[in-house]
């Protein structure tokens, strides 16, 4: 340390300081990697000391060149200590790969996981939590249908009925709003209403834009529909994030498809709105379409499929079922049914794929169809691997009970298409045909027929040009006549 003695600065031993690995001198010292990190001389004398067992105190400034006049130098002092560095996954990778004294010096690695399984045992660990948060802290106890809820809720931060989160900075938060309600009431402990309450008013304080996009969907300024039926038009899902807040968001997907050799088009990535992950679903795509029907004819249509009213980067494959769908819808001519939404992803084989997000994707359609009627017939379908993820909020479980929503899992892309088009499906005969009447058979049917019609137009255009090539060649004879 100095002080400013005459305008100069003046120091003595009498203000040299032990700072944090001189009092961790013998033991143990626990340090934030990003605090570390954040200031470079502190990063470097850190492994220093590690390599070499030796704490120096300078003066930062003198050691770097930055000023020309020096302190005092004591003498080097011998630390024996153990360095705990806490960061996230991310920086880990990070350090390791760019910092090569990061390997030799941090060799021993505890990946802590973000999930927990439920079992009895961890649940009463759990509530042995939540006892001591509520002693260390002075807080209400809870009952026992407040530590049922809080059991939910982090079933839910984990996406997950057999896990349970270990973000426990989070879970503390609920369990200290909920004692302020519950303190409100006059309760002698915290119960399931009040940690109701506290979930809720977390929800209320960061909705904002999605009860915007819930009005103007409503109001029909952003296109979706919850009802009818319609050619190559389809409802998606997707999730959008906030920070500590994500909710689920209807989009409108639709198709059109006509005679070409383009194939699939992709007007996300025309547009330069595509990720490379959604670019691998419509390439996906591509594959299951030509691997199912185009074994004995070429494919000869091109589609196009777009992201209506969608003006942000759209990444991930979870809208590859969805797009499927409104593809074969538009070249079978059969309507798909507006009061269904699909999430999940495909693979080449036509199998639904387990995607992220999906209590936040069915709640927000559940909340459209709710802002413009719910009839009784509406709900999402979603691949059947995200069943176990299923954690709803209260009351769209009360809606289901009710039958006045609707979930179905599926495992494939037919089991789909007669959910939202009520026909058939269709598979193949011994003679590699689709029965009559299926929508596979319409597709089929279709694609046939483009690819004639594809083959005659090039006829006929090959036929214009030998033509054309006959007639300049009877030309350039009647010129060399008339030359001689």
């Amino acid at each position: 340390e100095r002080e400013v003695r005459l305008g100069a600065l003046v120091t003595d031993f009498t203000k040299v300081k032990a700072g944090s690995l001189l009092r961790a001198n013998g033991g143990f010292l626990v340090v934030e990697a990003l605090d570390v990190l954040r200031y470079p001389f502190v990063w470097d004398a850190l492994k220093r000391t590690l390599e070499t067992g030796e704490v120096r105190i300078e003066d930062v400034a003198a050691h770097y060149g930055l000023v020309s006049a020096t302190g005092l130098r004591p003498e080097p002092i011998k630390v024996d200590v153990k360095v705990a560095l806490i960061g996230s996954p991310l920086l880990h990778y990070l350090l390791y790969i760019y910092d090569e004294d990061f390997r030799k010096l941090f060799k021993v690695k505890a990946d802590f996981d973000t999930q927990m399984d439920r079992t009895p045992e961890n649940l009463a660990q759990y509530a042995y939590f939540l006892k001591s948060c509520c002693d260390r802290e002075g807080l209400r106890h809870l009952d026992r249908s407040a530590v049922a809820a809080i059991i939910e809720y982090s079933s839910r931060l984990a996406e997950d009925q057999m896990k349970l989160s270990t973000r426990f900075g989070e879970i503390s938060d609920i369990v200290r709003e909920a004692n302020y309600w519950a303190e409100q009431e006059g309760s002698l402990y915290i119960e399931r209403a009040h940690i109701e309450r506290a979930i809720e008013e977390k929800i209320f304080r960061s909705n904002r834009i999605e009860e915007r996009i819930r009005e103007m969907i409503a109001r029909g300024d952003i296109l979706v529909d919850v009802e009818g039926a319609v050619v190559g038009q389809i409802n998606g899902l997707a999730v959008i994030h906030l920070g500590d807040y994500a909710f689920g968001k209807p989009s409108r997907i639709t198709c059109q498809t006509f005679m070409g050799r383009e194939g699939v088009i992709n007007i996300e990535r025309r547009a330069r709105l595509s990720g490379s992950l959604h670019d691998k679903g419509v390439f996906i795509l591509s594959g299951y379409l030509g691997a199912r029907y185009a074994q004995d004819k070429p494919l000869s249509v091109a589609a196009s499929l777009g992201f209506e009213q969608s003006y942000e980067l759209v990444e991930g494959d979870s809208a590859s079922a969805a797009e499927l769908l409104a593809l074969l819808s538009s070249l079978a001519g059969v309507p798909l049914k507006q009061n269904l939404a699909i999430t999940g992803s495909i693979n080449q084989k036509g199998q639904l794929q387990p995607i992220g997000g999906v209590n936040e994707k069915i709640e927000g359609f559940f909340y459209v169809c709710q802002a413009k009627g719910l009839t009784g017939d509406q709900g999402v379908v979603i691949p059947h691997q995200n069943v176990k993820n299923l954690m709803l909020r209260k009351e769209v479980v009360e809606a289901v009970r009710e039958g006045r929503f609707h979930i179905y899992a599926v495992e494939t892309v037919d089991e789909a298409l007669e959910l939202f088009t009520g026909l058939p499906a269709g598979e193949r005969d011994e003679n590699g045909q689709f029965p009559e009447g299926t929508v596979n058979y319409l597709v089929d049917k279709r694609l046939r027929e483009l690819a004639r019609e594809a083959k005659e137009a090039e006829e006929e255009e090959g036929g214009e040009q030998d033509g054309e090539e006959g007639t300049e060649a009877r030309r350039a004879r009647v010129r060399r006549r008339l030359r001689t």
